[in-house]
């Protein structure tokens, strides 16, 4: 969340920021003015009043030590009057407090600098990997699936609807091969690994920047007022909600694999075939906390981490920084890492990893206590590390023969296997 304080000392610096994410009700930004304005008024007032009832007070202990009683109805009479209109004051106080908190909770976090506008195409920084087909006419996954026996669509539409995948077999057992390595590679980059619960409250939805955003596409169980997660990155940074750290606890690494629960509604075609798009899927995350002087080192190392695990899966990747209004709500510059499907023939998004600033952890109530002693807000970075349905696809397809399909050299130790027959 932005602070009304930010905006207001950086008013025009926060409209080329919406701008640039195409946001259309920039609008709000002057009534969150008017109204941070209304709230101090009323403050100032209710402070006045205060002032005057404990002076009241203070004169009524005053007159009973003296002993002139009669003067003290007159001024129980005044502190009557003063808590009614304290009353009255605090009901509108309130209702800007909350419209103002409404209105903040729909501002998105301000793009950074390198982040380009809304009508410019996404920078495509670099690209490795060879783009080959070891065959001339390369079987989509959702095909190979079939061929091997590995998932099966279909099932997963029958036990609960479209979107569902059933992993079978040595598919089940590359899935898991692939959950225990992008895990170990993590943990020996001195990530610290977390099981967490698949529900949320409201609370840690909002915290993270998902609600009142991106609510409509959670799943939610009514009956408890709980939430499915859509990403392990909700309920890890809640593990630190309203916490201060010392300088030198930053910073913070963590990570944690989870499936992951989406509606992704307004999808069709070839989109959504086989593993591309699902409601329910796999997922490893990685998170730091950090200060606000070594966020933008982290996101460098959080990038290149990314790159070694894809550059051992013998994948074509690239890097893409994205433009405005690509960018998540608590976002201030997000880089995603692309697989190229050689039988789809397109780059397919396996991982993004953004720096939020202190966006999340105004929300968060996240902060440390620097070498002088200030309280500042931490900086959030989160990424997926990586997501498991379209690294699932690219390898099956990229690694496909006539009659197997290759496993990476890496993965043999924990598939068992060196080829799916």
């Amino acid at each position: 969340m932005l602070r009304t304080s930010f905006i207001r000392k950086n008013r025009e610096k926060v409209l080329l920021g919406l701008k640039k994410r195409n946001f259309k009700e920039e609008y709000l930004i002057d009534e969150i003015l008017i109204l941070d304005e209304k709230k101090k008024i009323a403050q100032n007032v209710l402070n006045k009043i205060l002032e005057k009832e404990n002076s009241i007070s203070k004169k009524i202990g005053q007159i009973i030590n003296l002993g002139k009683n009669f003067e003290i109805e007159s001024l129980k009479e005044k502190s009557t009057f003063l808590k009614k209109e304290k009353k009255n004051v605090n009901v509108k106080f309130n209702k800007i407090v909350q419209a103002l908190e409404e209105k903040l909770n729909q501002i998105p976090n301000i793009p950074d600098e390198k982040v380009k506008n809304h009508f410019e195409k996404n920078d495509i920084l670099f690209q490795e990997g060879e783009i080959h087909c070891h065959i001339e006419n390369p079987i989509p996954h959702w095909e190979l699936s079939k061929k091997f026996c590995l998932l099966d669509s279909n099932l997963g539409t029958k036990i609960c609807g479209p979107g569902f995948s059933v992993y079978m077999e040595k598919g089940a057992k590359l899935q898991r091969s692939l959950i225990r390595y992008f895990l170990d590679k993590n943990i020996q980059a001195l990530y610290k690994e977390y099981s967490l619960p698949y529900l949320i409250n409201k609370e840690s939805g909002y915290a993270t920047g998902q609600i009142p955003d991106k609510e409509n596409q959670m799943y939610f169980i009514e009956k408890d007022n709980l939430y499915l997660i859509p990403t392990g990155e909700v309920p890890i940074m809640n593990c630190y909600r309203d916490k201060i750290f010392t300088y030198a606890d930053l910073p913070v690494k963590a990570t944690t694999y989870t499936s992951c629960f989406r509606r992704e509604a307004g999808s069709y075609g070839s989109k959504v075939r086989g593993l591309n798009r699902l409601h329910q899927f796999e997922k490893v995350e990685i998170i730091q906390i950090t200060t606000q002087d070594s966020s933008y080192f982290s996101l460098e190392e959080m990038i290149l981490h990314v790159k070694n695990i894809l550059k051992s899966l013998d994948l074509p990747f690239r890097l893409i920084r994205l433009n405005g209004p690509d960018l998540g709500f608590s976002s201030a510059i997000t880089y995603d890492f692309e697989v190229y499907s050689i039988a789809q023939k397109k780059w397919l998004e396996v991982s993004s990893i953004s720096n939020c600033l202190d966006f999340q952890s105004n929300r968060l109530n996240l902060r440390y206590k620097t070498i002088t002693g200030n309280i500042k807000s931490c900086h959030t970075l989160n990424g997926s590390a990586l997501a498991l349905p379209r690294i699932m696809a690219t390898l099956l397809e990229n690694h496909q023969t006539e009659n197997q399909i290759n496993i990476p050299k890496v993965l043999v130790p924990y598939t068992g296997f060196d080829r799916i027959k």
